[in-house]
């Protein structure tokens, strides 16, 4: 499923669903990241926790895993966004939009700022009342980025990793 074209240069790149043939491609993209906590670059045999992940978040009608794509099919990005429904600000539905990625070499033409803004359309398309991220803390340039595009570091985050 196609959800819109984005522009950039003299590119025009598709943003559409991820497909399971996309995956390597997708964790690819989440290994070549520079802080790579957890993630290798992948093997075929190295696949499998990627694909029971891809299984759940195919399955759930709250998720929209994207990959975004050069006219050639080759995936350069990639976003998920999460539906969540809460009882806080008078039952409001967020959208947590996690693990945004663009190629190194085509960052800085502004490709991921069209990402948040689809993101962003789509999350009003959907109910939300907000849209919320996190952010690794030693991602300065990923802060700017985000705060560019209007989002305020308004909370503190705390993880406990199982």
């Amino acid at each position: 499923m196609q959800f819109a074209t984005l522009e950039a240069g003299d590119s025009n790149f598709t943003l559409r669903r991820a497909q399971r043939g996309d995956l390597a491609a997708l964790v690819a993209l989440i290994a070549a990241d520079s802080l790579r906590a957890v993630e290798e670059t992948p093997t075929a045999e190295g696949l499998e926790p990627y694909e029971r992940a891809f299984t759940a978040i195919d399955a759930d009608a709250a998720q929209t895993l994207t990959v975004l794509e050069t006219v050639d099919g080759r995936v350069v990005g990639t976003m998920q966004l999460t539906l969540i429904p809460g009882l806080a600000r008078r039952g409001a539905t967020r959208m947590q939009i996690e693990a945004v990625r663009v190629s190194e070499e085509l960052r800085g033409l502004g490709l991921g700022s069209a990402m948040i803004a689809w993101a962003i359309g789509h999350a009003r398309d959907q109910g939300a009342a907000l849209v919320q991220l996190t952010s690794d803390a030693r991602r300065a340039d990923a802060h700017r980025f985000y705060e560019r595009l209007g989002f305020a570091a308004s909370h503190v985050g705390f993880k406990l990793f199982l």
